[in-house]
């Protein structure tokens, strides 16, 4: 801030003895003290309050962007979970099965006649296919 050097400090301290006198000087000495040193500490006091709006200012700022950061996961998982729900709808509502049993009747002749049946098909269990079973009946 300011630059005294020793002899400057020097050359004030004589001028403040012959201007004061000695009998205030002490008091005077003790006075400009105790004013630098109030200064001193207000001046502290404003550096340190800055400091600490500037924190509360980088604080609301981490907390707006951990605000939007929550939303916006949110909103992501709510949209997962309506995609689960839909497909696991689409999946539970049954598909059209056959649920009768069909008997085919081919055309017979004297020599055999022939019984072809098909078994139940179930939506549960796709693995499962028509299973035809032929028997030959000589007569």
């Amino acid at each position: 801030m300011f630059d005294v050097s020793f002899s400057e400090l020097l050359v004030i301290a004589v001028v403040a003895l012959l201007v004061i006198g000695p009998e205030k000087l002490p008091k005077v000495a003790r006075t400009v003290g105790a004013f630098t040193g109030r200064m001193q500490r207000y001046m502290a006091q404003i550096k340190e309050e800055v400091n600490r709006e500037m924190r509360f200012e980088e604080l609301q700022k981490l907390q707006q962007e951990i605000k939007q950061t929550v939303e916006n996961t949110q909103e992501s998982i709510h949209q997962q979970v309506d995609e689960i729900k839909a497909t696991v709808t689409n999946a539970a509502k049954p598909k059209k099965a056959l649920s009768k049993t069909t008997t085919v009747k081919p055309k017979l002749t004297k020599a055999s006649s022939v019984k072809v049946s098909t078994s139940k098909i179930s939506t549960s269990k796709p693995k499962v296919s028509t299973v035809k079973r032929a028997k030959v009946v000589a007569k």
